[in-house]
């Protein structure tokens, strides 16, 4: 069993991030494989047969997605941790992800191929020099290529997941925070995280406190990142976003056509899209409404008991009750027990090495 072990000082500075790299990494597991996520359907019949295409056409690119794929160690450059918090961009990833030296790639390279569960022929792919570089181009092309205009609305699902977790960090602490954020993820004793159930030895983490990263990957695992000097940082699946609705198609849209018609369009968009705790702003966002017409409809559905807000810092937090659970979904959901809906996290891919 993998731990990370805190001290009260590194607990109380450790904080959420975002990760455009992470984003990408993700994106090459779930492109270069068979789609297994209903909500990243759409996206990946569209840009799976060109990344495959792309692949084909790159023996290095090839191998190296081949290997990330199928191994519980990740090599070094491909999952390193962000330097600005939520502010994080890809050009700043990419600039740290080209400084890794050969020598750096070649060795995890090694490693991840001996935590694989496939064989692998890196002596085809491994050739040359400038490994860091051309993982960094092959990032690169896959943001241009498949990531850049799906961004904003993954941004905004990641946000909402960090909103969600701040919210329960405010009211009751990190244990409760990290609850769900991956399937081996738990809080252990007073000033651990177990990270893995694999044999390994444990990190300390430092007086800088920990970053942990969310990512669109629900069908994907969690990570750890880790560089000289730099926070340990925990990439984990999104709650969310890939969760469907049980009922048939023709069924959600019966409801969702009822469900308008009982509360008017704009109410019942709101109710559907709080399946995930969030903001007014968030909600603006998301729906191409402006912020008065949100909380006028807001206004309304609180006084209907549907939904409640919660205050976190400076932002109210917006829910389902149980009311407009049962309204929005037609079952109870399952529930946290402070009433927030939680998602259950998936998690294959673990670099504990």
């Amino acid at each position: 069993m993998v731990l990370l072990r805190l001290d009260s000082l590194a607990l109380s500075r450790s904080r959420f991030a975002l990760s455009p790299a992470a984003e990408t990494l993700g994106a090459l597991m779930a492109l270069s494989r068979p789609c297994v996520d209903p909500w990243l359907a759409p996206w990946h019949a569209r840009h799976h047969a060109a990344l495959r295409a792309a692949l084909a056409a790159d023996p290095f690119a090839d191998g190296l997605v081949r290997l990330v794929g199928s191994t519980k160690y990740l090599p070094d450059q491909v999952c390193l941790p962000p330097t600005d918090g939520m502010r994080t961009r890809l050009e700043d990833e990419l600039a740290r992800m080209r400084a890794v030296p050969d020598a750096a790639v070649v060795e995890s390279v090694r490693l991840a191929v001996a935590a694989s569960w496939e064989e692998h022929d890196v002596a085809s792919w491994l050739t040359g020099r400038d490994f860091a570089a051309r993982t960094a181009e092959l990032f690169r092309r896959t943001w241009d290529a498949h990531l850049a205009e799906d961004w904003p609305r993954r941004r905004r699902l990641l946000e909402r997941d960090v909103t969600y977790r701040a919210g329960l960090l405010a009211a009751y602490g990190w244990p409760h925070a990290l609850e769900r954020m991956a399937r081996r993820t738990a809080w252990i004793g007073a000033d651990a995280i177990r990270f893995s159930d694999r044999p390994g030895p444990d990190r300390v983490v430092g007086a800088d406190g920990m970053l942990f990263v969310p990512y669109t990957g629900v069908g994907g695992g969690s990570w750890l990142c880790e560089a000289p000097d730099r926070p340990y940082a925990m990439v984990y699946p999104a709650r969310g976003p890939g969760a469907e609705p049980s009922a048939p198609a023709d069924d959600r849209d019966r409801r969702d056509r009822a469900l308008g018609r009982l509360l008017g369009v704009g109410r019942a968009a709101i109710l559907r899209s709080l399946a995930r705790p969030a903001t007014s702003s968030e909600l603006a966002a998301e729906l191409g409404l402006s912020l008065g017409t949100v909380g006028g409809h807001l206004a309304v559905l609180r006084e209907a008991e549907l939904v409640l807000g919660a205050r976190v810092g400076r932002r109210v937090v917006y829910r389902r009750t149980e009311a407009g659970e049962v309204l929005a979904t037609g079952t109870t959901g399952e529930r946290h027990d402070d009433g927030i809906e939680g998602f259950e996290g998936f998690d294959g891919i673990v670099r504990d090495g």
